[in-house]
């Protein structure tokens, strides 16, 4: 048993022993992937479920009961679980097992206490387990800490990163224009607010971004917006000078991230009021408040915590609207959006005629580029090329493009059978050499500031098998068609 399987165990015992000595008792814990915020990709210290289990895919849930601790993810990380996972824990495959709230509801003795962490869990979650435990009277309860923080000692600290204003020339329409559509939506559903807690959502809304989470230029804070008011939530350690002229004269005030539950209070009992001034809806009318008195969130973005301080009849509970406008790019966006491309396919380009050049002079590859002959593998090569050296060499030509500001998203930098792991992240000791003989495949993106790319790349840098040569064709052709299905 490695040390880190050691401390895991330990971990799980002490976090038993909290959930006996809660009251009331809890007999199972649900720890989610999620943050407070509902994302996919959470910052170092949300990582409450990789912490307890090792598993360090982006998408899973873990439920500890007094016995057993049980882990969900799908199928894209099947593989990467079973490695991850130690003999304490049991991997449940999505799209196979049962669901987590029906095992739990199938499993669990009646009148079971199943803990959560309300934050960490939006309302349409939270609604499908109460409605699953009623099967044995089984009450989903929403525990006033963390239990997974009380156990992890070393966790990481809020990072200070300071809000960068993301410049309307990028962004290519103003605060100032999107609060009036927002707005507008409001008073269409007859909804006195919103309440925005997605950070994409937030960050998109008021023009503004953060690196409070890798690979997404985004910053930990919620939004509020009324028919005359509008408020931003997040550390004020991050608020610099620019930043907060920036939100006055957009008519927006900045509140302490903490504060945004004692404000949901406020706005349910239509107490919640602010002091900037511009930027409120201006109508010919007056408005009938006792018309406009609902409350909007997207109940698959909005956590637990934040509904509950709401009236049920006073939650209006449809999708986002920001999320349609954010999704269609303006004309700004569009090119930008190209230029970004443009860029970033000089840089893999770079990056592959480097490495033909590499395979050829040290691993005696014939050349992907180029009909070179090829030479013998050096017997004594100074700096072996490995995924995740090669990987660095591909950030560091995409960091000299303009408008750079990091990778979307980890490089999946894989050679031969890795290539064929899902969302295989390599490591510095464990990964592999490159190899002349075997296929290397490279997904990799960058964030610019405007715009962000994805791009995979498959390779041989040798001869090809038979074999390989029809797989290969097979998947482009398929590629080609679904292509000229949804285009033509």
């Amino acid at each position: 048993m490695t040390s880190s399987s050691a401390a895991r165990n330990q971990h799980l015992d002490e976090l038993r022993a909290l959930m006996a000595s809660h009251s009331p008792p809890i007999h199972a814990l649900l720890i989610p992937s999620e943050d407070a915020h509902q994302s996919e990709y959470v910052s170092e210290r949300d990582k409450r479920r990789q912490f307890i289990s090792g598993f360090t895919g982006s998408a899973g849930l873990a439920l500890i009961t007094t016995k057993e601790a049980l882990l969900w993810t799908d199928g894209r990380y099947f593989l990467q679980a079973t490695n991850q996972l130690s003999d304490r824990w049991r991997l449940m495959r999505m799209g196979e097992d049962p669901p987590v709230e029906v095992w739990i509801a199938d499993n669990l003795s009646d009148e079971a206490v199943i803990g959560i962490d309300s934050w960490c869990i939006s309302v349409d979650s939270a609604q499908r387990y109460e409605q699953a435990f009623l099967k044995k009277n089984q009450m989903l309860f929403q525990l006033s800490s963390d239990l997974v923080d009380e156990v992890w000692k070393d966790r990481p600290p809020n990072d200070a990163t300071p809000v960068i204003v993301h410049p309307v020339e990028f962004a290519g329409c103003s605060v100032a224009q999107k609060m009036k559509q927002l707005r507008e939506k409001l008073q269409h559903e007859k909804a006195s607010g919103i309440i925005i807690t997605a950070l994409d959502e937030v960050a998109w809304l008021y023009n503004v971004r953060g690196n409070d989470v890798h690979y997404s230029p985004v910053v930990h804070s919620y939004a509020i917006v009324t028919l005359h008011g509008a408020f931003f939530y997040v550390d004020k350690r991050k608020v610099t000078t620019e930043v907060k002229n920036y939100m006055s004269e957009s008519g927006i005030d900045i509140r302490e991230y903490d504060m945004v539950q004692l404000d949901v209070s406020l706005l349910a009992s239509g107490q919640l009021k602010g002091s900037a001034v511009n930027g409120s809806l201006h109508m010919e009318k007056d408005i009938n408040v006792a018309e406009h008195s609902k409350i909007w969130i997207d109940s698959n973005s909005c956590c637990l915590a934040l509904y509950s301080k709401l009236r049920p009849d006073q939650a209006l509970m449809l999708q986002s609207p920001i999320a349609l406008p954010k999704a269609v790019k303006n004309p700004m966006e569009l090119t930008g959006l190209r230029k970004a491309h443009i860029r970033d396919g000089a840089a893999v380009v770079q990056y592959l005629a480097w490495l033909d050049n590499q395979m050829q002079e040290n691993y005696g590859a014939s050349g992907y580029f180029s009909e070179a002959n090829g030479s013998q593998k050096k017997e004594h090569l100074e700096i072996k090329l490995t995924e995740v050296s090669v990987s660095d060499k591909l950030e560091a030509f995409r960091a000299e493009k303009e408008h750079f500001k990091g990778l979307s998203f980890p490089t999946i930098s894989s050679v031969g059978p890795n290539a064929a792991i899902i969302h295989y992240s390599p490591e510095a000791n464990t990964c592999a050499e490159l190899d002349a003989d075997k296929i290397y495949l490279c997904d990799s993106g960058a964030q610019y500031l405007d715009g962000t790319t994805d791009i995979t790349r498959t390779v041989h840098f040798g001869k090809p098998s038979e074999h390989q040569k029809s797989c290969y064709t097979a998947v482009s052709s398929i590629f080609v068609y679904l292509f000229l299905i949804y285009t033509v």
